[in-house]
């Protein structure tokens, strides 16, 4: 994505070598921008920025607990906890989605 490619030129860590080509560089999953001598013009992108999110759909959740554990508890393994619908699990992973 082209905003994980905005960052001061001062902030680029090396992803290539001397005289990469653009082709090469997008290739290898880099950024690549040569308006600036004297850094990187082949470099690494930003982390993807992800955020956690509880899945609506009941039969979409996949067990994080065990039959009887609190909210509290299934919230300290960095679960969602939702006590409702019966027949599926209260404790369950949320999915990670990027922003």
């Amino acid at each position: 994505a082209k905003c994980q490619c905005k960052m001061a030129p001062s902030e680029r860590k090396n992803c290539g070598y001397p005289g990469i080509s653009l082709a090469e560089c997008s290739k290898a999953g880099c950024c690549f921008n040569d308006s600036v001598a004297g850094v990187p013009w082949c470099f690494a992108p930003k982390p993807k920025k992800v955020k956690k999110v509880c899945p609506n759909n009941p039969h979409a959740r996949a067990n994080c607990g065990f039959p009887g554990i609190s909210a509290e508890a299934c919230e300290r393994k960095g679960c969602c906890f939702k006590a409702q619908p019966a027949g599926v699990p209260w404790c369950f992973y949320p999915h990670m989605v990027e922003e």
